[in-house]
């Protein structure tokens, strides 16, 4: 006859087993943390009320926007941002960033200047005038702001400059009608 090694027999489990209702509510409630931490400080989707922004973002379309991205490095000429109205900040607004700190910007005959050098703008629709502004320079901490459809846009020629603080961060991916995703630019 064998005898057991009290070494190798298997420990008996003496923890009471968690039923399956309290492991698919534990499941539950680690997905919803996640997701609000995602929602909160990585990525947020954002619907598109206007068409200040056509024809590269159009009326109804979802996007998804990084809020980390402006963490580690600074908004880009060309970048479409998403932040809070500067005249209220319950608000959120989604623009083309044109000009920085420091930049003097003018449009003259539906040209964009930036520091008296003409800018192009391929991502405009083709033939769209506008009228003339400034020129004015943008003051530190600030960047200036402008919708894609020039004409049905209350932008920066409306409101002024844009305050850093009030960014929530950069356009990435539209992902909603189906038909239209793919990277905002």
């Amino acid at each position: 006859m064998k005898q057991l090694d009290p070494q190798k027999e298997e420990q008996i489990d003496t923890k009471p087993q968690k039923s399956a209702i309290r492991e698919m509510l534990e499941s539950i409630v680690i997905a919803i943390l996640l997701a609000a931490i995602i929602r909160l400080f990585i990525l947020e989707p954002f619907y598109i009320p206007s068409g200040s922004m056509e024809p590269n973002l159009m009326i109804g379309d979802r996007i998804i926007v990084s809020k980390v991205t402006y963490h580690f490095k600074e908004p880009q000429r060309g970048d479409i941002i998403v932040f809070k109205f500067p005249l209220d900040p319950s608000r959120n607004f989604v623009k083309r960033l044109i000009a920085k700190e420091g930049e003097t910007v003018e449009i003259k005959n539906s040209v964009l200047y930036i520091n008296n050098q003409p800018v192009a703008e391929n991502y405009l629709p083709q033939g769209l005038g506008f009228q003339d502004y400034g020129p004015k320079t943008i003051p530190e901490g600030h960047y200036f702001m402008l919708g894609d459809n020039r004409n049905n846009s209350d932008d920066s020629r409306v409101w002024g400059f844009l305050d850093k603080e009030l960014i929530v961060g950069k356009a990435e991916v539209i992902y909603w009608p189906l038909n239209r995703i793919s990277l905002a630019k």
